[in-house]
């Protein structure tokens, strides 16, 4: 079982990034996967969610409507896209599946719910 994250970079405040993850060895839509985001200094905390089967999306509050979860089942790889970045949103993107195969749908807000993690790709939002 293997997450790869992809598609950091550095972008312009008010720019934007599409973040991937794709996995290997198990077949995501029926795990919960969720991204999760580490600044320098802070914990690592949860930006959102798709839920296992069904795909329902979950987003932290303070960036709904600016983040979107997606997921492509033909590709096996989940999407985060950002929208007006802000420097704030500066952080280690994490993602990662956690490790029951789930019939019906579940998702979680909690990292130690999470047993597979991708290895991180750096976003920076910067003038």
């Amino acid at each position: 079982v293997q997450l790869q994250a992809s598609g950091g970079g550095l972008v312009q405040p008010g720019g934007s990034l599409r973040l991937s993850c794709a996995a290997f060895g198990f077949t995501l839509d029926y795990y919960a996967i969720g991204w999760f985001r580490q600044a320098p200094g802070k914990e690592r905390e949860w930006v959102s969610s798709i839920s296992s089967s069904e795909g329902n999306t979950y987003y932290a509050d303070s960036l709904k409507g600016r983040f979107t979860i997606s997921r492509d089942k033909a590709k096996n790889t989940v999407y985060l896209q950002m929208n007006s970045l802000k420097p704030e949103d500066t952080a280690v993107y994490y993602c990662a599946a956690d490790g029951s195969y789930h019939a019906s749908s579940r998702w979680y807000r909690d990292k130690t719910e999470y047993d597979y993690w991708g290895q991180g790709t750096q976003v920076t939002v910067s003038s």
